[in-house]
Protein backbone atom coordinates (compact mmCIF):
# COMPACT_ATOMS: atom_id res chain seq x y z
CA UNK A 1 0.00 0.00 0.00
CA UNK A 2 2.85 2.61 0.60
CA UNK A 3 4.22 1.93 -2.61
CA UNK A 4 1.21 3.86 -3.62
CA UNK A 5 1.55 6.76 -1.68
CA UNK A 6 3.90 9.79 -2.31
CA UNK A 7 6.47 11.19 0.08
CA UNK A 8 3.24 13.09 1.07
CA UNK A 9 0.70 10.76 1.87
CA UNK A 10 -1.25 11.14 -1.39
CA UNK A 11 -2.37 8.90 -3.65
CA UNK A 12 0.41 8.79 -6.51
CA UNK A 13 -1.23 10.81 -9.95
CA UNK A 14 -1.31 8.52 -13.05
CA UNK A 15 1.84 9.73 -15.84
CA UNK A 16 0.51 13.44 -17.31
CA UNK A 17 1.24 12.14 -20.72
CA UNK A 18 0.93 9.18 -22.97
CA UNK A 19 -2.32 6.81 -23.45
CA UNK A 20 -3.12 6.16 -20.11
CA UNK A 21 -4.37 10.19 -19.56
CA UNK A 22 -7.08 9.91 -21.73
CA UNK A 23 -8.48 6.56 -19.08
CA UNK A 24 -7.17 8.48 -16.02
CA UNK A 25 -9.44 11.24 -16.55
CA UNK A 26 -12.70 10.29 -14.41
CA UNK A 27 -10.09 9.97 -11.84
CA UNK A 28 -8.64 13.01 -12.19
CA UNK A 29 -11.97 14.56 -11.98
CA UNK A 30 -12.74 13.22 -8.94
CA UNK A 31 -9.78 14.21 -7.09
CA UNK A 32 -10.28 18.68 -9.00
CA UNK A 33 -13.26 17.76 -7.67
CA UNK A 34 -12.63 16.80 -4.00
CA UNK A 35 -10.11 19.13 -3.74
CA UNK A 36 -12.74 22.08 -4.74
CA UNK A 37 -15.64 21.02 -2.48
CA UNK A 38 -13.01 20.93 0.19
CA UNK A 39 -11.30 24.45 -0.06
CA UNK A 40 -12.15 27.77 0.93
CA UNK A 41 -13.44 29.77 -1.80
CA UNK A 42 -15.13 27.17 -3.72
CA UNK A 43 -18.78 25.83 -3.30
CA UNK A 44 -20.80 23.90 -5.14
CA UNK A 45 -21.27 25.44 -8.33
CA UNK A 46 -17.90 24.98 -9.04
CA UNK A 47 -17.72 21.51 -8.21
CA UNK A 48 -20.49 21.01 -11.36
CA UNK A 49 -18.85 23.31 -13.34
CA UNK A 50 -15.41 20.88 -13.31
CA UNK A 51 -17.61 17.29 -13.64
CA UNK A 52 -18.89 19.38 -17.02
CA UNK A 53 -15.49 20.00 -18.20
CA UNK A 54 -15.10 16.31 -17.48
CA UNK A 55 -17.46 15.23 -20.43
CA UNK A 56 -16.12 18.54 -22.46
CA UNK A 57 -12.70 16.87 -21.80
CA UNK A 58 -13.79 13.38 -23.53
CA UNK A 59 -13.82 14.65 -27.24
CA UNK A 60 -11.68 18.05 -26.88
CA UNK A 61 -7.66 17.64 -26.77
CA UNK A 62 -7.58 21.35 -25.60
CA UNK A 63 -9.53 20.85 -22.54
CA UNK A 64 -8.29 17.51 -21.41
CA UNK A 65 -4.65 19.53 -21.77
CA UNK A 66 -6.46 22.09 -20.00
CA UNK A 67 -8.26 20.09 -17.20
CA UNK A 68 -4.91 17.97 -16.50
CA UNK A 69 -3.03 21.19 -15.44
CA UNK A 70 -5.42 22.22 -13.52
CA UNK A 71 -6.18 19.23 -11.51
CA UNK A 72 -2.33 19.19 -10.97
CA UNK A 73 -2.55 22.25 -8.99
CA UNK A 74 -5.30 20.95 -7.24
CA UNK A 75 -3.69 17.97 -6.05
CA UNK A 76 -0.42 20.20 -5.38
CA UNK A 77 -2.61 22.47 -3.38
CA UNK A 78 -3.45 19.35 -0.83
CA UNK A 79 -0.38 18.48 -0.72
CA UNK A 80 0.94 21.49 0.72
CA UNK A 81 -1.77 21.51 2.67
CA UNK A 82 -0.92 18.56 4.40
CA UNK A 83 2.62 19.30 4.38
CA UNK A 84 1.98 23.24 6.10
CA UNK A 85 -0.35 21.23 8.79
CA UNK A 86 2.13 18.68 9.84
CA UNK A 87 4.30 21.93 9.76
CA UNK A 88 1.64 23.61 12.85
CA UNK A 89 -0.21 25.93 10.76
CA UNK A 90 -4.20 25.85 11.54
CA UNK A 91 -6.44 23.88 9.48
CA UNK A 92 -8.35 26.98 8.40
CA UNK A 93 -5.24 29.17 7.57
CA UNK A 94 -3.81 26.15 5.28
CA UNK A 95 -7.12 25.72 3.58
CA UNK A 96 -7.59 29.37 2.88
CA UNK A 97 -4.18 29.50 1.47
CA UNK A 98 -4.92 26.75 -1.22
CA UNK A 99 -8.06 28.39 -2.02
CA UNK A 100 -6.36 31.75 -2.95
CA UNK A 101 -3.48 29.26 -5.20
CA UNK A 102 -6.50 27.43 -6.71
CA UNK A 103 -8.54 30.18 -7.18
CA UNK A 104 -5.71 31.85 -9.11
CA UNK A 105 -5.17 28.50 -11.17
CA UNK A 106 -9.04 28.80 -12.72
CA UNK A 107 -8.98 32.32 -13.17
CA UNK A 108 -5.78 31.78 -15.87
CA UNK A 109 -6.70 32.79 -19.36
CA UNK A 110 -8.18 30.39 -21.79
CA UNK A 111 -6.21 28.45 -24.31
CA UNK A 112 -5.47 30.99 -28.01
CA UNK A 113 -8.22 29.19 -30.35
CA UNK A 114 -5.91 27.85 -33.24
CA UNK A 115 -6.61 28.69 -36.48
CA UNK A 116 -6.30 26.46 -39.24
CA UNK A 117 -5.90 27.45 -42.69
CA UNK A 118 -7.10 30.60 -42.31
CA UNK A 119 -10.42 29.57 -40.10
CA UNK A 120 -11.01 29.74 -36.22
CA UNK A 121 -11.24 26.17 -34.90
CA UNK A 122 -12.05 26.86 -31.50
CA UNK A 123 -14.73 29.19 -29.59
CA UNK A 124 -13.71 32.54 -30.30
CA UNK A 125 -15.80 35.00 -31.81
CA UNK A 126 -14.97 35.09 -35.23
CA UNK A 127 -14.00 39.18 -36.15
CA UNK A 128 -16.53 41.19 -38.57
CA UNK A 129 -13.40 40.80 -41.43
CA UNK A 130 -13.41 36.97 -40.75
CA UNK A 131 -16.89 36.50 -41.36
CA UNK A 132 -16.91 39.03 -44.26
CA UNK A 133 -13.81 36.50 -46.13
CA UNK A 134 -16.23 33.70 -45.21
CA UNK A 135 -19.26 35.20 -46.83
CA UNK A 136 -17.45 36.28 -50.08
CA UNK A 137 -15.77 32.43 -49.91
CA UNK A 138 -19.34 31.24 -49.81
CA UNK A 139 -20.40 33.59 -52.66
CA UNK A 140 -17.51 32.15 -55.01
CA UNK A 141 -18.61 27.95 -54.16
CA UNK A 142 -20.29 27.30 -57.68
CA UNK A 143 -21.73 24.05 -55.88
CA UNK A 144 -23.61 25.27 -53.19
CA UNK A 145 -27.26 24.75 -53.38
CA UNK A 146 -28.87 26.83 -50.54
CA UNK A 147 -30.47 29.05 -52.07
CA UNK A 148 -32.45 30.58 -48.87
CA UNK A 149 -32.04 33.94 -47.39
CA UNK A 150 -30.29 33.46 -44.09
CA UNK A 151 -32.87 36.07 -42.63
CA UNK A 152 -35.51 33.62 -43.27
CA UNK A 153 -34.99 31.90 -39.77
CA UNK A 154 -34.99 34.55 -37.61
CA UNK A 155 -38.38 35.80 -39.65
CA UNK A 156 -39.84 33.21 -38.41
CA UNK A 157 -38.77 33.53 -34.73
CA UNK A 158 -40.51 37.32 -35.00
CA UNK A 159 -44.29 36.79 -36.56
CA UNK A 160 -47.47 36.10 -34.85
CA UNK A 161 -49.65 32.68 -35.79
CA UNK A 162 -52.37 35.62 -37.32
CA UNK A 163 -49.30 37.41 -39.01
CA UNK A 164 -48.48 34.11 -41.09
CA UNK A 165 -51.93 33.71 -42.07
CA UNK A 166 -52.01 37.13 -43.46
CA UNK A 167 -49.07 36.95 -45.63
CA UNK A 168 -50.30 33.35 -46.95
CA UNK A 169 -53.81 35.44 -47.57
CA UNK A 170 -51.92 38.01 -49.27
CA UNK A 171 -49.78 35.36 -51.79
CA UNK A 172 -52.87 33.34 -52.78
CA UNK A 173 -55.53 36.07 -52.63
CA UNK A 174 -53.27 38.75 -54.01
CA UNK A 175 -53.02 42.54 -53.33
CA UNK A 176 -55.90 43.65 -51.12
CA UNK A 177 -57.74 47.27 -50.77
CA UNK A 178 -57.00 49.64 -47.99
CA UNK A 179 -58.54 53.30 -47.80
CA UNK A 180 -57.97 56.40 -45.89
CA UNK A 181 -60.58 58.37 -45.01
CA UNK A 182 -59.92 62.20 -44.99
CA UNK A 183 -61.67 65.25 -44.42
CA UNK A 184 -63.61 66.39 -48.26
CA UNK A 185 -65.65 69.27 -49.25
CA UNK A 186 -64.83 72.71 -50.53
CA UNK A 187 -62.17 73.03 -46.69
CA UNK A 188 -60.81 69.30 -48.01
CA UNK A 189 -59.44 70.52 -51.44
CA UNK A 190 -56.77 73.50 -49.74
CA UNK A 191 -56.26 71.67 -46.59
CA UNK A 192 -57.63 67.29 -46.17
CA UNK A 193 -57.19 66.05 -42.85
CA UNK A 194 -56.85 62.68 -42.28
CA UNK A 195 -59.34 61.08 -40.56
CA UNK A 196 -58.82 56.89 -40.26
CA UNK A 197 -55.31 55.77 -42.11
CA UNK A 198 -55.45 51.68 -43.44
CA UNK A 199 -58.54 50.50 -43.23
CA UNK A 200 -59.00 47.04 -45.03
CA UNK A 201 -60.40 43.38 -44.92
CA UNK A 202 -57.38 41.97 -43.49
CA UNK A 203 -58.29 40.06 -41.01
CA UNK A 204 -61.32 38.44 -41.65
CA UNK A 205 -60.26 37.68 -45.05
CA UNK A 206 -57.05 35.52 -43.80
CA UNK A 207 -59.58 34.50 -40.55
CA UNK A 208 -57.14 35.82 -37.88
CA UNK A 209 -58.20 35.51 -33.98
CA UNK A 210 -56.94 38.61 -32.86
CA UNK A 211 -58.95 41.14 -35.26
CA UNK A 212 -57.61 44.50 -33.30
CA UNK A 213 -54.48 43.70 -33.85
CA UNK A 214 -54.07 44.06 -37.09
CA UNK A 215 -52.59 47.32 -37.36
CA UNK A 216 -50.15 45.96 -35.38
CA UNK A 217 -48.98 42.80 -37.28
CA UNK A 218 -49.05 44.88 -40.95
CA UNK A 219 -46.34 46.99 -39.32
CA UNK A 220 -44.22 44.50 -38.27
CA UNK A 221 -44.65 42.77 -41.51
CA UNK A 222 -43.51 46.06 -43.31
CA UNK A 223 -40.54 46.50 -40.73
CA UNK A 224 -39.84 42.66 -41.80
CA UNK A 225 -39.92 43.80 -45.56
CA UNK A 226 -42.43 41.68 -46.18
CA UNK A 227 -45.50 43.52 -46.79
CA UNK A 228 -45.17 47.40 -48.77
CA UNK A 229 -48.31 50.23 -49.03
CA UNK A 230 -49.20 51.21 -52.09
CA UNK A 231 -50.57 54.32 -53.01
CA UNK A 232 -52.65 52.97 -55.58
CA UNK A 233 -55.55 50.74 -55.61
CA UNK A 234 -55.65 47.64 -56.63
CA UNK A 235 -57.20 46.68 -60.13
CA UNK A 236 -60.65 45.48 -59.62
CA UNK A 237 -62.73 48.41 -58.21
CA UNK A 238 -65.08 46.25 -56.96
CA UNK A 239 -63.35 45.19 -54.18
CA UNK A 240 -64.07 48.63 -52.90
CA UNK A 241 -67.43 48.74 -52.49
CA UNK A 242 -67.71 45.91 -50.17
CA UNK A 243 -64.49 47.51 -48.02
CA UNK A 244 -66.46 51.05 -47.84
CA UNK A 245 -69.54 49.71 -46.72
CA UNK A 246 -68.04 48.23 -43.72
CA UNK A 247 -68.47 49.34 -40.28
CA UNK A 248 -65.31 50.56 -39.40
CA UNK A 249 -64.99 52.78 -42.68
CA UNK A 250 -68.80 54.03 -42.26
CA UNK A 251 -68.37 55.12 -38.82
CA UNK A 252 -65.23 57.30 -40.16
CA UNK A 253 -67.52 58.58 -42.92
CA UNK A 254 -70.12 59.74 -40.75
CA UNK A 255 -67.60 61.57 -38.30
CA UNK A 256 -67.22 64.86 -39.89
CA UNK A 257 -69.82 67.33 -42.29
CA UNK A 258 -67.91 66.41 -45.54
CA UNK A 259 -65.32 63.12 -45.89
CA UNK A 260 -63.95 61.35 -48.69
CA UNK A 261 -61.97 58.14 -49.44
CA UNK A 262 -58.53 57.82 -50.87
CA UNK A 263 -58.06 54.22 -52.03
CA UNK A 264 -54.53 51.94 -51.53
CA UNK A 265 -53.55 48.62 -51.22
CA UNK A 266 -51.45 46.30 -49.66
CA UNK A 267 -48.82 44.05 -51.49
CA UNK A 268 -46.40 41.26 -50.14
CA UNK A 269 -42.47 42.60 -51.41
CA UNK A 270 -40.66 40.10 -53.30
CA UNK A 271 -38.65 39.44 -50.50
CA UNK A 272 -42.07 38.79 -49.03
CA UNK A 273 -43.14 36.46 -51.46
CA UNK A 274 -40.24 34.43 -51.67
CA UNK A 275 -40.10 33.86 -48.13
CA UNK A 276 -44.21 32.51 -48.13
CA UNK A 277 -42.77 30.20 -51.13
CA UNK A 278 -39.69 28.82 -48.86
CA UNK A 279 -41.43 28.99 -45.48
CA UNK A 280 -45.27 29.05 -45.37
CA UNK A 281 -46.99 27.24 -48.11
CA UNK A 282 -46.53 23.45 -49.50
CA UNK A 283 -44.00 23.06 -53.10
CA UNK A 284 -47.02 22.66 -54.95
CA UNK A 285 -48.60 26.16 -54.03
CA UNK A 286 -44.97 27.97 -54.24
CA UNK A 287 -44.96 26.63 -57.95
CA UNK A 288 -48.39 27.18 -59.53
CA UNK A 289 -48.72 29.42 -62.00
CA UNK A 290 -51.89 30.56 -61.04
CA UNK A 291 -50.86 32.71 -57.81
CA UNK A 292 -51.91 36.36 -57.89
CA UNK A 293 -48.86 38.85 -58.87
CA UNK A 294 -48.11 41.84 -56.53
CA UNK A 295 -46.37 44.88 -57.33
CA UNK A 296 -42.77 45.84 -55.73
CA UNK A 297 -42.17 49.03 -54.29
CA UNK A 298 -41.25 51.70 -56.22
CA UNK A 299 -37.74 51.93 -55.40
CA UNK A 300 -37.46 47.93 -56.71
CA UNK A 301 -39.16 49.02 -59.97
CA UNK A 302 -36.80 49.55 -63.05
Amino acid sequence: MTEDLDKDGLPRLPALTGPAVAESLPGLARVAGSAALHTAGWGVRTTTRNWLRVGKAVTNRDEAALLIRDVTSYVGALGEVARQVSGGVPVATALMRAGESLGGAERREPIAAPVVDGKVTASRPQTLRERGNDLLAKSRDVWSQDDRHPAFDRILDELAPDEARILVMLLRNGPQPSVDVRTGGPIGVVSSQLIAPGLNMVGPRAGLRYLEQVPSYLNNLFRLGLVWFSREPVHDHMEYQVLEAQPDVLSALHSVKFAKVVRRSIHLTPFGEEFCKLALVDEATAQSDALPEHEAPPDMEG
